[in-house]
């Protein structure tokens, strides 16, 4: 198995939407605002080479959008998709998977190109896996999420024939759309049950920030590495407050977190950030004031 980092770019998201309820003099010093208050974040995927597939971690947010929609978003950086992907040695046409952890337009958007005014997979030779609750979920949106869910990123996946669901056999956690709050299950039965898709590759799932958000874990070189999604989007939302402002359910992100990351601390995990603009990887310690990062490091240095 090998794995590689895809570097898509750069974007920028209201800092105070990032981190809720932290106030600006605390989260400023972990990723300084410009005079916007926007701060600046990362759009980084993960490529996993196992046997003879070749497996897409997220897409990040494409170059299909108008003007006027980069105008509220600040996509930056010389990184794309396909030129990441090229930087490795393949191309669009080897990739055998994506697997969309959610399908917010900074995460699916690449999944779908735009050419000769027709959309169609950016990725036509490969499976793409959501899951039946989140893809209801994001074809159906609430009013403050729906800005998030773009059709264009979202429809012609299905239309392709292209799309399959994870299936599993366990008890799912799936929010009320009657408003009556969440099944009584405790959130250690979404977060810590986990799916299997390959030998060396399983998901696990959260509700929090989204629902059904599909978080893949993989086993590789004797360690346990967890592409963290929008659960940990940076290593600066470690600390258990540190909830954004986008999440749908944060006392649910709240419990996933803490039964997360014990058992992080526990098994040694490695996380792997998609949005952190610096940090790539860390591992975790506990500390006096609750689990924080030990050490941040390249994926390259495992």
């Amino acid at each position: 198995m090998n794995l590689y980092t895809i570097n898509t770019g750069y974007f920028k998201l209201d800092g105070g939407a990032m981190f809720g309820v932290v106030p600006k003099s605390i989260w400023n010093k972990l990723n300084p605002a410009d005079e916007n208050n926007m701060c600046n974040w990362a759009l980084r995927c993960l490529l996993i080479e196992d046997g003879n597939r070749l497996i897409l971690i997220d897409t990040g947010n494409g170059t299909k959008q108008d003007e006027k929609f980069w105008s509220h978003y600040y996509l930056h950086g010389d990184d794309t998709l396909h030129s990441s992907l090229a930087q490795h040695g393949f191309k669009a046409d080897d990739i055998t998977d994506v697997i969309l952890t959610h399908l917010h337009f900074d995460h699916c958007g690449g999944a779908v190109d735009l050419v000769d005014g027709k959309l169609v997979t950016a990725f036509k030779n490969a499976t793409y896996w959501s899951n039946e609750a989140h893809w209801d979920w994001a074809v159906h949106p609430n009013a403050r999420e729906k800005a998030s869910f773009l059709k264009e990123n979202i429809l012609p996946i299905q239309e392709s024939g292209q799309l399959k669901f994870m299936k599993h056999d366990g008890q799912y956690l799936l929010p009320d759309r009657n408003n009556k709050g969440w099944s009584a299950y405790p959130p250690e039965s979404s977060i810590n049950y986990r799916v299997k898709f390959t030998e060396n590759i399983s998901i696990r799932f959260a509700d929090g920030h989204t629902s059904a958000m599909m978080l893949p874990q993989i086993e590789y070189k004797g360690r346990t590495i967890v592409y963290m999604a929008d659960l940990l989007p940076s290593a600066a939302h470690i600390p258990l407050p540190y909830v954004m402002g986008y999440d749908m359910n944060p006392l649910r992100t709240l419990q996933e977190k803490e039964a997360f990351l014990k058992e992080a601390v526990a098994g040694d995990f490695i996380l792997f950030f998609e949005h952190d603009p610096k940090i790539e990887c860390c591992t975790l310690q506990q500390t006096e004031k609750g689990v924080r990062m030990k050490e941040a490091f390249p994926l390259t240095a495992i």
